[in-house]
């Protein structure tokens, strides 16, 4: 039963070998894992992937061989049915009128919320659901989850649903993009192809064929001409948001990876959240872990590679504009501070923004972002990569 899972993910390009299967399938016969999906999805694989970089791949080719097992041998009738947990969790949510919601104030600024929500934590004595004060569930006070309310701060609940949070106090789990998707359209290549910039350099070493037919006919003998290699010499920086809103633009984003990554031989990334701050990192599943502090960037990267943010510029207004502003951590300096300490050095930079270009007016934080950029936000479409292609080629 385990062979199609085998099967598709080497179609997936997953660098899985028959040595590995039968690993697993030896772990199996041990009783490493019994009646345990789990358990299984962990072993199967601890076994089949060896680079992180194949994880989300692994993960996809996973969920579509067993994502209905446990559905389709509950019909069976093998273990109990119950009624899932996420259904139970539905019928606790608030669901509020946009009426309701303009009743609804928030208590005034970040400072004054992050005050109010230590005075609760410390007088709070138990669990609340429903109402307009404590930190609980279904209710439209600015602590909680699956409720309502202009200006809160989320704990306890995966998902985001109104993407009302000034601060998130749960852990996520963002995965990376993956540069191997391929593009429905190459428009994007296409574009991007205006940034590349050929010069000549390293050693000559290349037949320079016109140079030796010209010297050959002026001189009567064969004078054979050589010049520098061609070679792509734009070096480009990439900033992905990735998480919370920008989940809706994924497969956009994805193809804008693939293109750049398959267009320029000099290409770094890194990920950020919402807004850069003090640490960036480079893999999606070690992001608390293992990240890379945004100045040494600035160190490393020198002033002559061109910095491409992209991100949907979603947020609330503090993480750009408060130290401890930041959603998921406390930040010493804003985002506004790092964000100048990028442009500054790194002088050809812009922002692609997968939202469309109709929409960036009618959030504040959009209009943040390009003010700190010099105006250099461009829409993620063929005539926005275009026009910042051009912008970054000057």
């Amino acid at each position: 039963m385990f062979l199609p899972f085998f099967l598709r993910l080497k179609e997936e390009k997953v660098p899985v070998t028959l040595r590995e299967y039968l690993a697993l399938l030896e772990g199996l016969e041990a009783g490493l894992v019994d009646f345990d999906p789990e358990g299984f999805y962990y072993l199967a694989r601890t076994i089949l992937v060896k680079d992180e970089r194949f994880i989300d791949r692994f993960d996809r080719v996973f969920s579509e061989v067993f994502g209905g097992i446990l559905s389709e041998g509950a019909a069976d009738g093998i273990g109990p049915q119950v009624i899932p947990e996420d259904w139970l969790r539905k019928i606790a949510e608030k669901h509020l009128s946009d009426e309701d919601k303009k009743l609804i104030e928030a208590l005034g600024g970040f400072d004054k919320l992050m005050e109010t929500l230590k005075e609760r934590l410390a007088e709070q004595k138990e669990r609340h659901q429903g109402g307009n004060k404590w930190i609980g569930t279904a209710g439209t006070s600015p602590f909680g989850a699956h409720g309502y309310n202009p200006e809160g701060v989320r704990i306890g609940q995966e998902e985001s649903r109104h993407r009302r949070a000034v601060k998130v106090w749960d852990q996520r789990e963002f995965r990376n993009l993956d540069d191997r998707v391929e593009l429905g359209t190459r428009n994007i290549k296409v574009a991007l192809r205006r940034l590349r910039r050929f010069v000549r350099e390293g050693a000559p070493e290349e037949l320079d064929l016109s140079g030796t037919i010209r010297s050959t006919a002026e001189h009567g003998y064969l004078d054979v001409k050589t010049q520098p290699e061609r070679r792509n010499a734009v070096k480009l920086l990439m900033f992905f948001d990735i998480g919370g809103s920008m989940d809706d633009h994924v497969r956009e984003v994805e193809e804008l990876f693939s293109a750049a990554r398959s267009e320029f031989r000099h290409m770094e990334y890194f990920y950020f959240h919402n807004c850069p701050y003090e640490r960036v990192w480079k893999d999606n599943q070690r992001r608390h872990a293992d990240t890379i502090p945004t100045s040494d960037v600035i160190r490393t990267f020198g002033a002559d590679y061109r910095l491409i943010f992209v991100g949907d510029a979603a947020m609330s207004p503090y993480e750009i504009t408060h130290p401890g502003g930041s959603v998921e951590h406390w930040n010493t300096e804003s985002g506004a501070a790092w964000m100048t300490r990028l442009t500054d050095h790194f002088r050809r930079h812009l922002w692609i923004n997968p939202l469309p270009q109709a929409n960036w007016d009618y959030t504040m934080s959009v209009g943040l972002i390009r003010r700190l950029i010099g105006d250099r936000m461009y829409p993620l479409t063929l005539g926005g990569l275009e026009a910042a292609a051009r912008e970054l080629a000057r």
